[in-house]
């Protein structure tokens, strides 16, 4: 799967417009090419910028971002970044208006999935949206104290999908953040809480990353098929045990359903709701698990699963990728983004995160 395909919300890039609203919001008279640098530090403004991206030269790390939106006309911009990230929905400004906007993002190596490919080293956005006019931008490193993450233990339902038209939850989640909240993304295709917990690249690295009273949110289970249901138990178990030992607060979240409707409309069965070969009812585990240790529970199998049935078998295929894959459990960058916004939704609701640090539009 190729990566970077597309620009933030999938809308084709309108360079020209970005680069004349660049170089006159300015008052410059030309946009340069790539970074240059500053007594041999790197620039952290908009002479970091061509006309559909921007590059900082940085080291992995977190960084406040603010954006000044807008131009002569009206536009409506949206910012990406790293590997495929939504870090700000399309913003609109009318003619001669100017938006600021701020967020908070996790550079890292790898930049996306945890065993993937490095990606290319430093912050990377995209500029994108319907009409797109970026008239400045500031890269500050981010205070610690004044900083909270999100951590995310997950599989591709979550992660950071390298290629359109794949996107995971975690993926779209930064849009809905504000400046002071930064989501790293360390979910993984393909893992089940085995083989998480068996990988230092995974399960380790998330442990040495967590700081006090950051969130670590943990949703595996579409590939424990073979897992037990005493194990899959204890590895939720190790996992909860491990975030509280650095200072973190567990969150356990239950998976995204399948889109597998039964012929009276509805998601009860095995296989939409995640009951695996051995009869393990994986949500189940879940929330029995958080209840038992009192831990914060995001059922994220519920939400979603009214959510589809809400939408009905034909409105429901475009929250997954039936359509291009006539795959019904890996989701669509709509379904995806629709996904995110049930889980800002339960972090306000169980009082994990403020309301003045959210997005709603």
């Amino acid at each position: 799967m190729s990566t970077r395909q597309r620009g933030p919300t999938g809308a084709v890039v309108a360079g020209a417009v970005v680069a004349a609203t660049i170089a006159g919001g300015l008052g410059l008279s030309s946009v340069p090419a790539a970074a240059q640098p500053r007594d041999h530090r790197p620039a952290l403004g908009i002479e970091n910028c061509t006309a559909t991206a921007c590059h900082f030269d940085l080291p992995p790390g977190t960084y406040d971002v603010q954006v000044r939106l807008g131009g002569e006309a009206a536009s409506r911009t949206a910012i990406g970044g790293e590997t495929r990230r939504t870090l700000l929905a399309e913003t609109a400004a009318k003619a001669g208006q100017r938006v600021t906007r701020g967020f908070t993002v996790d550079v890292r190596t790898p930049e996306g999935e945890p065993t993937g490919p490095d990606g290319s080293p430093g912050l990377d956005l995209a500029i994108g949206g319907s009409a797109p006019a970026l008239a400045d931008i500031r890269v500050t490193p981010a205070a610690d104290r004044h900083t909270r993450q999100i951590l995310l233990v997950g599989d591709s339902t979550a992660c950071d999908q390298p290629g359109d038209p794949y996107s995971g939850w975690g993926q779209q989640l930064p849009q809905y953040l504000r400046k002071g909240l930064s989501v790293a993304n360390h979910a993984d295709s393909g893992e089940s809480t085995v083989s998480y917990l068996g990988n230092p690249r995974l399960w380790g690295t998330v442990r040495s990353s967590i700081r006090p009273g950051d969130l670590v949110l943990i949703q595996l289970a579409h590939n424990d098929k073979t897992t037990d249901e005493a194990t899959y138990r204890a590895n939720l178990e190790t996992m909860v045990a491990g975030v509280r030992a650095e200072g973190g607060e567990p969150v356990l979240v239950t998976p995204v359903v399948r889109r597998w409707f039964n012929a009276d409309g509805t998601l009860n069965n095995d296989t939409a709701l995640l009951v695996n070969g051995l009869g393990v009812n994986h949500p189940a585990v879940v929330r029995a698990v958080a209840s038992a240790a009192g831990v914060p529970l995001i059922d994220l199998t519920a939400r979603t699963k009214a959510l589809v049935e809400s939408l009905g078998v034909e409105g429901s295929k475009a929250l997954y990728l039936y359509d291009e894959k006539r795959d019904n459990t890996h989701t669509s960058e709509y379904g995806a983004t629709r996904y995110a916004a049930l889980v800002r939704d339960e972090l306000v609701l169980r009082h994990l995160v403020s309301e003045g640090r959210i997005r709603r539009g």
